[in-house]
């Protein structure tokens, strides 16, 4: 079953990606905001939706479920997998961390990680067969979410989860937020070799209208800001803007740099 899935990239809005995970036959979409683009993709390959996956409760990720269930009237029942405490009425079937869910019609296999901080009750989802992360607005390329409603100890708590998963996972998340990102881990790590040649080839994806996501766990330890937020040269970037005084608070030193993040320009 390994390698009879495909993942489609639907882009939406200004700069959100839908994800459809399919079979040739059946799909799964994860936050679909946006029904439209999404129904229009289903059409086109010929595809049964047979499930929604959704990682929180913002309108550009679930603002297109009741349109897709609409169109779903005198078929099969769609299930709707969402975290079980993030406010999302819509859900048929609640999960939290570490439940397991199976998609028998796509033969795909998920773990459920909840990952706090951006929404108060924020889940991702990995499958362990292929090694595919859908991260929501937790962990970005590059960057990862603000904290709108979770704290600096929950967020990095939630990207430590992230970044213990195999390097070769491959990273969906739901915005294409990767230049503007980088743009602030290179004022950041000023000095990150690995940083800077990404932020060449991210640049010549997006000159040719490239999406630069997926990205994967292991290029987010080399390059994320807030998945090396204990590196001494991420430590030592914080104390040149001045934006700490104590070097031995993780926690704090976290909380600073998406401070600074959120008024970077």
């Amino acid at each position: 079953m390994k390698n009879s899935l495909t993942i489609l990239t639907v882009p939406a809005f200004a700069d959100n990606y839908l994800w459809i995970i399919h079979n040739g036959k059946n799909a799964v979409v994860v936050d679909p905001g946006d029904a439209t683009p999404i129904l229009h993709a289903l059409d086109q390959h010929q595809l049964t939706l047979s499930a929604i996956l959704l990682t929180h409760h913002h309108a550009d990720h679930i603002g297109g479920v009741p349109a897709l269930l609409k169109s779903n009237q005198g078929m099969q029942a769609i299930q709707i997998y969402g975290p079980a405490n993030d406010g999302i009425s819509c859900i048929t079937k609640p999960v939290g961390n570490n439940d397991r869910i199976a998609l028998t019609d796509l033969g795909l296999h998920l773990t459920v990680i909840e990952v706090p901080g951006h929404t108060a009750g924020h889940i991702a989802y990995f499958a362990p067969d292929q090694h595919w992360l859908f991260s929501g607005d937790t962990l970005f390329a590059g960057g990862c979410g603000r904290l709108f409603e979770g704290t600096p100890a929950q967020m990095l708590n939630s990207l430590d989860k992230l970044s213990q998963l195999p390097n070769d996972t491959v990273v969906y998340c739901a915005h294409e937020y990767t230049l503007s990102n980088l743009r602030f881990a290179l004022a950041v790590e000023p000095d990150n070799l690995a940083l800077s040649q990404r932020m060449l080839s991210e640049q010549t994806k997006r000159d040719q209208g490239i999406p630069t996501v997926p990205t994967t766990i292991g290029l987010e330890k080399a390059t994320n800001p807030f998945l090396r937020s204990r590196e001494t040269s991420v430590i030592n970037g914080l104390l040149k803007q001045e934006k700490i005084v104590k070097t031995n608070d993780e926690v704090a030193n976290f909380g600073a740099l998406r401070e600074w993040k959120n008024h970077f320009a």
